[in-house]
């Protein structure tokens, strides 16, 4: 009888502790730090252009630089702002000038292991846009 018990009681120990660390692997925030790519197609046809996006989480702030193609070749980098990390969500905006006019993207997304699916939404001709991104982590970066 009390080798049952014990058995039982070791059961028991062992599934509460199991769950205890089920219940903290699920509380476990994704983290959107890292450098990311992704590709959209050129306009009118043009060559593709390839972003980067180099991201730092802390607690629920989100911080970093979008390096993207010009026109006529080199890159630019612009600071995201308003960034925000919530559970696996990421979102932040991009704010662009050229040619005296302003350009607002406001990316949303999910982060899954080294990817980063969402929407950008932008206004274009006074009506708001939007289309979808997916985003790939370099691994060594992580």
């Amino acid at each position: 009888m009390k080798n049952r018990l014990l058995s039982l009681e070791s059961l028991v120990s062992c599934v509460l502790l199991l769950s205890g660390l089920t219940a903290l692997a699920d509380d476990k925030k994704a983290d959107p730090t890292g450098t990311w790519t992704w590709t959209m197609p050129g306009r009118n046809g043009g060559p593709d252009r390839t972003n980067s996006l180099a991201l730092k989480a802390a607690d629920s702030k989100l911080t970093g630089t979008l390096t993207s193609p010009i026109r006529g070749g080199g890159t630019t980098n612009v600071d995201i702002a308003d960034g925000k990390v919530d559970g696996d969500a990421v979102s932040f905006t991009v704010v662009r000038q050229f040619n005296g006019n302003t350009v607002t993207n406001n990316y949303s997304g999910k982060v899954a292991d080294d990817k980063i699916s969402g929407k950008v939404e932008f206004i274009r001709d006074g009506d708001t846009q939007s289309r979808d991104w997916s985003a790939t982590r370099a691994t060594e970066t992580k």
